[in-house]
């Protein structure tokens, strides 16, 4: 690691926090669903405590960009923005989905990851990772939401992590994809590995170019009968 970040992620029901400062690590995660905006910003107070510095004494900033909740994903971007703006800090965003498998890569040495999140509604966030040279979960292809019935040119025999294969086992074996069933949630210290590359090769953008990947844009809701 050559810079000193603050990781964030709200996209799921999990609220993890991570910052590495002066070759420390510092890390918090919690499975709290719907408590996300009382909490992150006490805890990251907390915790720049704990690794006594200020958001000045750091490099940058890490945000999970989605896909996850949509109200979650806001909570991590606004938040991101928010410090950015104030600290003069350049962000880099990181995919919900990259973010565990490279937690697979890290934890358990695996060099093909099919990345799943519980999207509601029948469907499922996916996205399919290899190992590259630098050990950083790289991206196959886009990622996409669909129903997991209708899953394509998904790499059999893969490692599957994520809530998708928790909500949908019979597709995982369908596929033959061995899940690994303690990596369900991204976990935002998996993030600093990623976001210490991104800002290595200048790949930042400033607080007001911060965007979030809903990968879903736009929610249909089926009418009860009767119902306009």
């Amino acid at each position: 690691m050559k810079y000193n970040l603050l990781a964030i992620d709200a996209s799921t029901e999990a609220l993890s926090i991570a910052i590495y400062y002066n070759g420390k690590t510092f890390r918090y995660f919690e499975e709290c669903p719907q408590q996300h905006s009382q909490k992150i910003l006490p805890k990251i107070d907390a915790m720049l405590l704990d690794a006594e510095c200020s958001l000045k004494d750091l490099d940058g900033i890490a945000f999970g960009k989605g896909p996850g909740s949509f109200t979650g994903v806001r909570i991590g971007v606004a938040i991101a923005q928010g410090l950015a703006y104030s600290s003069g800090l350049k962000l880099v965003g990181v995919s919900s989905l990259q973010t565990m498998a490279q937690q697979a890569i890290d934890e358990h040495n695996q060099c093909r990851v099919i990345s799943g999140i519980d999207a509601r509604m029948g469907e499922i966030y996916i996205g399919d990772y290899s190992k590259d040279e630098n050990g950083l979960a790289v991206s196959n292809n886009q990622e996409i939401v669909c129903n997991p019935d209708n899953l394509e040119n998904i790499v059999s025999s893969s490692c599957a992590v994520g809530t998708a294969w928790v909500t949908y086992p019979n597709t995982a074996l369908s596929h033959n994809l061995s899940v690994l069933e303690n990596v369900t949630l991204p976990n935002a210290f998996y993030m600093l590995k990623i976001a210490d590359h991104a800002f290595s090769t200048g790949n930042t953008v400033d607080a007001a170019d911060a965007q979030p990947n809903y990968v879903r844009d736009t929610v249909t809701w089926k009418k009860l009968p009767g119902k306009e």
